[in-house]
């Protein structure tokens, strides 16, 4: 099982890699910078080779970046996409130092000039940025659809990869919670959601998993995660999730509202769901 949660990139590369370790995982989430945008803070080449040891020697499954939430590659203002364009660059240069990876974004939000126009500006900063993606894949993460979100429906995803140019290291991170809210029956229709996304996108392009339970019911169209368990996926079908023979060897990320003693007992619980 490959598994793990979100954690900070304060206190280093390697240090992320321990603490990964000593919560049971063998995986991880992290942020490029922070969250809400700005500068990266330049990483030491040193502790990125000592980071890229550990995961070799313990045998890491991949690892996921995220873009900062305020990325939006489809805002109507110009200067918001410039910002996309060059966090994106920046990210892949870094991230070009840990090969064998992957960098998640969300699609962004079209702020009322349609999803057509939506879909077309994210397609054109990806080609823009892929050719600096090394080594690197480039995932887009299924959303909720809230408001005026993008890629709430798979059909959306595909139309962007559908534009990219040598599109290959384009994948897509699944959200349970987001997909959920989508609309995406994965507690009732598991095997019917992954049917879909199959002949909409192709499971080969399915690399991550966020592993999220929800606050909200199903198709609410919002984006409100609750720890394993205690939301309106349940913890049987988490685990029929975490154990489906399509998914099973995917690396799943927990950003459940928990601290690491938290995460600690979400990955200790779930590895015990495993079959004997």
């Amino acid at each position: 099982m490959n598994i793990g949660c979100h954690l900070s990139i304060a206190k280093g590369y390697r240090a992320m890699g321990d603490q990964a370790l000593a919560l049971g995982a063998n995986t991880f989430q992290f942020f490029t910078r922070s969250p809400r945008g700005g500068k990266s803070k330049a990483a030491d080449p040193a502790d990125l080779a000592a980071l890229r040891a550990l995961l070799a020697e313990r045998r890491f499954a991949p690892l996921v970046a995220h873009a900062p939430y305020t990325l939006n590659p489809c805002a109507k203002d110009e200067g918001l996409r410039d910002f996309a364009l060059r966090v994106m660059r920046e990210d892949l240069a870094l991230l070009a130092q840990l090969p064998g990876n992957f960098y998640n974004f969300h699609p962004g939000c079209h702020v009322g000039q349609g999803v057509e126009t939506g879909v077309a500006w994210i397609a054109a900063l990806l080609n823009q940025v892929l050719p600096a993606a090394e080594g690197c894949g480039v995932l887009l993460e299924t959303m909720s659809g809230k408001g005026s979100e993008i890629g709430g429906r798979f059909e959306e995803l595909r139309e962007i990869i559908s534009r990219v140019e040598g599109n290959g290291a384009l994948g897509v991170c699944l959200d349970t919670c987001h997909v959920y809210s989508a609309g995406y029956d994965l507690v009732n229709d598991l095997d019917g959601v992954l049917t879909e996304f199959d002949r909409v996108i192709g499971l080969q392009r399915l690399k991550a998993v966020h592993l999220n339970d929800s606050l909200t019911p199903f198709a609410s169209r919002k984006d409100r995660h609750a720890k394993i368990g205690e939301g309106s996926l349940g913890l049987d079908a988490i685990s029929r999730i975490l154990f489906h023979p399509a998914l099973r060897d995917l690396p799943f990320v927990l950003e459940t509202p928990n601290e690491l003693d938290g995460y600690r007992e979400e990955i200790r619980l779930l590895r015990g769901l495993a079959p004997a």
